[in-house]
């Protein structure tokens, strides 16, 4: 694998699974984060049987939940997310860690119980947990990629099987077009159909014809026609 060196090193999202590591290159370096939403689910789990404890844990991790979402609808750049962050998820977390720390270290919750190894795991990955409050453009989950696995299982159903090797790469090509353009904000209809119109370009300069940046192409093509 190679990678830039002007290019800052990539984030990875994943649970806290030794699995979800990778054996990586020694010259090639990764910031490791993980899921918050695994975090949660933890204290979603064992709510019936402490109701009181997991709402206080749930409801700090609804205002994190609730900025994030507040930067997104704002479109702030990943190093304004980041400062939001900063501003008015920093101050939760850090009176989410201070209370978790006290529920074991004053022996408020036995460790062994369902609400101490949620607790537990919490702390233990808290850095990692916390990323989005330290790195630009960390997120604070990885639902986003799940949802995109449950769309692949969908398509898998959907088409039963294919007819050759071929022809299943290509129908994974085009679902993964389809779902990339559709995460960017564009229509996947409009997109592939400036694929099949500007094919020649696309030979030239395929990265300028990615889902994300496509629009921002035609609009230089169509200054440039006028201009001329």
């Amino acid at each position: 694998m190679e990678r830039a060196a002007a290019m800052k090193p990539p984030i990875q999202m994943c649970d806290a699974l030794s699995r979800n590591l990778p054996k990586l290159p020694q010259k090639l370096e990764i910031i490791v984060s993980h899921c918050l939403a695994h975090a949660r689910r933890r204290f979603v789990e064992v709510t019936p049987n402490f109701p009181q404890a997991c709402q206080h844990v749930l409801e700090a991790l609804g205002e994190v939940y609730h900025h994030d979402a507040l930067a997104e609808q704002r479109g702030l750049s990943p190093e304004e997310r980041l400062l939001f962050h900063q501003q008015h998820s920093g101050p939760v977390m850090d009176k989410l860690h201070t209370w978790l720390r006290a529920q074991l270290e004053e022996k408020k919750v036995e460790p062994n119980s369902g609400l101490g190894g949620a607790i537990t795991y919490l702390l233990k990955y808290w850095e990692r947990l916390t990323l989005f409050l330290r790195h630009a453009g960390a997120p604070v989950d990885n639902n986003v990629c799940e949802r995109a696995l449950k769309k692949a299982i969908l398509h898998r159903k959907n088409s039963l099987f294919y007819k050759t090797e071929n022809g299943a790469h290509v129908g994974d090509v085009f679902m993964s077009l389809i779902h990339s353009a559709e995460l960017c904000g564009a229509n996947p209809f409009d997109y592939l159909t400036e694929l099949q119109r500007h094919a020649d370009e696309l030979k030239e300069n395929p990265s300028q014809w990615m889902p994300w940046n496509y629009r921002s192409t035609l609009q230089r093509a169509v200054a440039a026609i006028n201009s001329g």
